[in-house]
């Protein structure tokens, strides 16, 4: 049993020819989705110009609530009318921050996780301050902190923290390091 959020991240590989009639049947699911207790949100993570497999993540309370969902008699019929839209799915679930970050077999080191949170967060700060720091300077501070805090938390969540990681992943996976850039540059530029 889970208290924590479960997030339920599924890969599919739609079959050649099959995209619109895939994204109607994903919407229906969402649309589903939204219907049980404990849905917290879902989103698509559509694939690059040279792939066919979206990342599709649902959100739920709990891991029961999860279960709910994924038992349920409706699901098995949205999945039934999904048949020959795409290939067998790859199925993974996370809870907490992990969440954002599990990509393969295991979550990167807490180093990187801080790191991009950052990245992803002071930017968007920053911008909000620029915006309304001049309209709140003058409040006190609790009130200041909650109206900040409940302003940028959603948008932290749902949109900046998901698109760093997509945009951090290589880095974030192994695969790429900041080493490489500097020894593509040295190469490049010996004479």
């Amino acid at each position: 049993m889970s208290a924590s959020p479960v997030t339920l991240m599924v890969a599919r590989r739609v079959e050649h020819g099959r995209y619109s009639d895939f994204n109607r049947w994903l919407n229906e699911g969402r649309e589903l989705a939204a219907d049980f207790s404990g849905y917290l949100g879902s989103g698509v993570l559509a694939p690059p110009a040279d792939d066919d497999e979206y990342q599709i993540i649902f959100r739920f309370s709990s891991s029961e609530t999860l279960a709910a969902w994924e038992h349920s008699a409706s699901r098995h019929a949205w999945l039934a009318r999904g048949k020959g839209l795409y290939e067998a799915p790859h199925e993974h679930r996370a809870t907490g921050l992990d969440a954002w970050f599990q990509t393969g077999s295991s979550a990167p080191p807490r180093w990187k996780q801080a790191v991009a949170v950052w990245l992803a967060f002071f930017p968007i700060s920053l911008i909000f301050q620029l915006v309304f720091g001049g309209v709140l300077a003058d409040w006190a501070l609790l009130p200041r902190v909650v109206v900040s805090t409940l302003m940028l938390t959603p948008v932290m969540v749902f949109v900046f923290i998901p698109l760093s990681m997509r945009l951090l992943a290589p880095w974030l996976q192994g695969k790429w390091s900041p080493l490489d850039l500097l020894a593509r540059w040295r190469h490049a530029h010996r004479s």
